[in-house]
């Protein structure tokens, strides 16, 4: 990138840093705030650190001189047209005329970062970072060139638009929430706060000396297990003090005390010595604040109770980054994160955490192992870059991230097979869900190959963004040749499906719902090979049943793109409405609706490692806007968009999915569509036994029963049909 004259791209000011340091550092606060049973949990994978000395710079032309605010996370030096200036001042006057104003910042703890705010001079992603200038004295006193500096733009967060909105500062929001029921138990108190929650417990008025003991439970049986629950903390009072002993933290005792460590539950159970006593306990629900721009209701109060509790539980797992579960991990997982990314589209439809998210999984190079160590995660990685430029149009963000993309993708390829393929290799974890029965991991595996194909289709796409034609080439050449061999390689006409693997290149007698199911919704397979997998697979009880919501969210997916929407309906309500029917106010990791009592909660070899709040369990809305209000974009960021609703059971339904810049909303019974979209234009496609009219517009006639009208414009448009 030069570092040509730019003009300003924003009439206010923002901190920056260099794309992907903030994030970086921020999950690195995040994912190590784990504990199991009081102990320290950090992730076992490599974890980066931000660049501690980061230049910062502009090219401007003032028609008259400015002063500029400066404020500066770090150390700090000025340069004004390649002369150092004095001190670190926090105001600055720049002359008229053009100038090349350079920043060069330090900071060993949190990112290096920048907020200058003048009249026509502010911090933007239009200033140029850089972690190394290149630059160099020689002996006769003449800089050296420093044209091999690579610059990218920066980047900021429009939170942290003052100067003393720092940061390394950011916090999440709370707010006091008190429990709804308290039950005296053998020497201590259950605490129930009515539903699955995460936050702070405070205490009011602790006094004594003694110890007090806090086990914490997602369901009454875990926070009354004090040998076996997940999450605990231990205090120590001694009559002016109070210590965390899991934190070995000392604070003086005050009217109230707040535990420093937030933790997911619904109950507490809490006992104390004979010497400690306290008024009363609440606790601080910690947020990130979301506005739902995404609804859906419809006739059926089960499926509208389905949406609620996923919105309910995308909230809770919506935190600086998107997390699998609040209990257990509190970690950023690829596999997890790209199906938090879809269901946002069509709830908060938050840019920022997303970006946050696909920046902290990435890292930095060189890169030395899969996303979260694991093969398949690297690849959700890749799709999920091109699905955020579709939702939101956000090509600036492709190019700031696409030389990571190509690292990444340059590892890959270095581990694949003579037959151009990718195997589990040392180190490496090969997932693909967690399953009830025997799956083998040995070999290629099918499920890899076209989620790696599709990982080179998404690399040729993003590279003809960025004008890479080199890359375009040959990510095009990778993916079609690989594209070649899915069928050829793994399809069995006697299995009359893909099988699950292939090893020393012969195929394997298992087939498994996986590799089949996402080559459906990839379109990777013949329009009559999809029929057939329908039939031999997906709806075959006898090919092994998958019992997480984060594999029934593609299962499900691929057979709402084959039009069996009321077949899917009634698995919604049997899958999720039996977590309901058990209790839930969120929903879980993993449900087998064949287990019992405290059946559902255990996982992992442990009575309650199962997550009973998890992101991926939130399925349902994501189905419910793009396969049953049936919108999604055709074009970036919706200047296009499809909308091809199915009631699939139902007998009305109505709900509004969010855009970049505004919302398409849709009411729909048995005789009428109401639609109103107001940005972008597309095509309402719906069948009629009749010939259907509409309030506006002119309706096509397609195939069979088809028809379509294009919405163009801010007007509700009415169509009555039958």
């Amino acid at each position: 990138m030069n570092n040509s004259f730019l003009p300003n791209t924003s009439s206010t000011s923002t901190w920056i840093w260099y794309p992907g340091d903030y994030e970086i550092w921020l999950g690195n606060q995040m994912n190590n705030r784990r504990t199991e049973r009081g102990a320290f949990f950090p992730p076992f994978w490599k974890m980066d650190s931000h660049y501690v000395l980061v230049e910062f710079s502009k090219k401007i032309d003032l028609a008259s001189p400015e002063e500029i605010e400066i404020a500066v996370e770090g150390k700090f030096n000025i340069k004004l047209d390649g002369k150092l200036q004095f001190g670190m001042p926090n105001k600055f006057t720049i002359p008229a005329g053009k100038h090349s104003l350079n920043i060069k910042v330090w900071n060993q703890p949190t990112p290096p970062a920048i907020f200058i705010n003048g009249k026509t001079i502010k911090s933007d992603s239009s200033w140029k970072v850089t972690y190394e200038d290149k630059e160099w004295i020689d002996a006769s006193g003449k800089a050296s060139d420093t044209s091999a500096t690579i610059y990218m733009n920066a980047e900021g967060w429009s939170d942290f638009n003052a100067s003393d909105k720092l940061p390394s500062a950011y916090k999440l929001s709370t707010e006091i929430q008190n429990p709804v029921k308290i039950e005296n138990i053998e020497n201590g108190q259950l605490i129930d706060f009515g539903k699955e929650t995460f936050g702070y417990l405070r205490f009011h008025l602790l006094t004594g000396n003694g110890k007090v003991n806090i086990f914490y439970g997602e369901s009454r049986e875990e926070a009354l297990d004090k040998k076996y629950c997940e999450t605990l903390d231990k205090l120590s009072v001694d009559g002016n003090s109070v210590t965390d002993e899991a934190l070995a933290d000392t604070k003086p005792l005050n009217e109230e005390y707040i535990l420093a460590n937030s933790k997911a539950f619904r109950y507490v159970y809490i006992t104390k010595d004979s010497g400690v006593d306290y008024k009363e306990v609440n606790m601080l629900y910690e947020f990130k604040p979301e506005i739902r721009r995404g609804s859906f209701k419809c006739n059926d109060e089960e499926v509208n109770q389905m949406w609620n509790v996923g919105a309910y539980t995308m909230q809770l797992t919506t935190r600086e980054f998107f997390i699998d579960g609040i209990k257990r991990d509190r970690w950023t997982w690829s596999g997890d994160a790209i199906q938090s990314y879809l269901m946002n589209y069509y709830l908060f439809f938050d840019k920022q955490t997303v970006k946050n998210t696909i920046w902290e999984l990435r890292g930095k190079d060189p890169v030395t192992s899969h996303t979260n160590t694991i093969m398949d995660y690297s690849f959700y990685w890749f799709l999920s870059i091109y699905d955020y430029y579709m939702y939101t149009g956000d090509r600036h963000f492709i190019e700031q991230v696409y030389p990571r993309m190509q690292t990444l993708m340059d590892y890959v390829l270095g581990r694949t097979d003579k037959n151009g393929m990718v195997e589990g290799l040392t180190g490496d974890w090969v997932f693909v869900d967690w399953a009830d029965g025997y799956m083998d991991k040995h070999g290629e595996l099918s499920f890899e190959q076209v989620l790696f194909c599709k990982s080179l289709e998404t690399m040729a796409l993003c590279a003809k963004l960025t004008n890479n034609e080199a890359d375009k080439t040959k990510y095009d050449g990778l993916a079609t040749s690989l594209r070649s061999k899915l069928v050829p390689d793994f399809w069995s006409d006697t299995k009359q499906a893909l099988v699950h693997n292939r090893i020393k290149d012969k195929q394997q007698e298992q087939v498994t719902r996986y590799s089949n199911m996402f080559a459906v919704f990839f379109n990777y397979l013949s329009p009559e090979k999809q029929q057939i997998i329908k039939k031999s697979v997906l709806m075959n009880d006898s090919v092994m049943k998958i019992s997480t919501p984060y594999m029934r969210f593609y299962e499900l997916e691929a057979l709402c793109a084959m039009g069996e929407q009321k077949q899917v309906m009634k698995e919604m309500k049997d899958y999720w409405g039996g977590m309901i029917r058990e209790g839930a106010t969120t929903f879980w990791e993993k449900y087998n609706p064949t287990d019992k009592a405290t059946q559902h909660l255990a996982m992992y070899g442990r009575p309650y490692g199962k997550s009973l709040c998890h992101a991926w369990g939130a399925s349902p809305i994501y189905l419910l806007g793009k396969y049953y209000l049936g919108i999604q974009p055709v074009k970036a960021g919706y200047s296009e968009f499809s909308i091809n609703p199915s009631l699939g059971g139902l007998k009305w339904m109505e709900g509004t999915v969010p855009t970049p810049n505004g919302e398409i909303h849709l009411y729909m019974n048995e005789k009428t569509i109401q639609v109103t979209a107001t940005e972008g234009k597309g095509y309402l496609t719906f069948s009629s036994k009749t010939s259907p009219r509409a309030s506006k517009g002119a309706i096509e006639k397609l195939d069979g029963n088809k028809y379509r009208l294009m919405i163009d414009g801010k007007e509700e448009v009415i169509v009555n049909y039958k």
